[in-house]
């Protein structure tokens, strides 16, 4: 099983590690800033760094096979390293830190649009680009207010923190859950929830911004009926 240091501290930029396996998916360490591909938003990029300061370009992560497991894929054409890297040598392990930010702005703002759609979610996506909540409803959605609103929730710099709470506490509160696609891991005995002060709390094991002043100016770029019973809400920065 990985260390996951990115659910304590989403601000880690890199850290010390060892590799624990290797195989045709990839690189496993002992722990890991990396962010697996998860919950809708995108696996971390970045690099290991060997300790003769040659440097494995990493173009992926994902979860591995068993629970637990955070496997770092290398981006194409670099099997003459591949080929030294061994089960118990150290490396640095550095996420592309630009990338990810983006990828913290997007998901806390996503928790934003949930604090304004009260409808369940079926469906999301968070990239460098853009992010998307597909909302259960068939209301319609109004472009331009929901824009003012994540203006006004950005501005009003709320604190954004997470805690762990048992699943027990979990299943005596069912409306923490506000995905229909993805349900909280069980089986560790605890669930991670992430709280926007005043705003939002929600069961949710991503990485966000300390503030949500720390998100910027974002715009709801699109609005789309996918289905009768399915409104797409599309996010970028302005």
């Amino acid at each position: 099983m990985t260390e996951e240091l990115f659910r304590e501290d989403a601000a880690l930029d890199d850290c010390e590690a060892r590799i624990v396996a290797l195989g045709e998916t990839g690189v496993q360490l002992d722990r890991t800033v990396f962010y697996p591909l998860g919950g809708g938003q995108a696996g971390d990029r970045g690099e290991l760094r060997l300790a003769d300061g040659r440097v494995l370009q990493i173009a992926d992560t994902r979860k591995g096979a068993a629970p637990g497991e955070i496997v770092h894929v290398p981006a194409p054409g670099q099997e003459e390293l591949l080929a030294v890297l061994a089960v118990g040598q150290p490396v640095t392990a550095r996420i592309d830190r630009a990338r990810r930010a983006r990828h913290m702005r997007f998901h806390t703002a996503t928790h934003l649009l949930c604090a304004l759609v009260p409808h369940p979610v079926d469906g999301c996506s968070i990239t460098a680009d853009s992010a998307r909540l597909d909302f259960h409803m068939t209301d319609p959605l109004d472009k331009e207010a929901l824009t003012a609103g994540l203006a006004r929730l950005v501005a009003g710099a709320h604190p954004v923190r997470h805690r762990w709470i048992s699943e027990a506490e979990l299943d005596a509160n069912p409306g923490l859950v506000r995905s229909m696609s993805v349900q909280p891991p069980r089986g560790l005995g605890r669930v991670r929830v992430l709280e926007i002060e005043g705003v939002d709390l929600q069961p949710c094991g991503g990485t966000h911004v300390a503030n949500t002043a720390d998100i910027g100016a974002v715009v709801v770029t699109k609005i789309e009926k996918k289905s009768a019973q399915t409104r797409r809400v599309v996010l970028g920065f302005a």
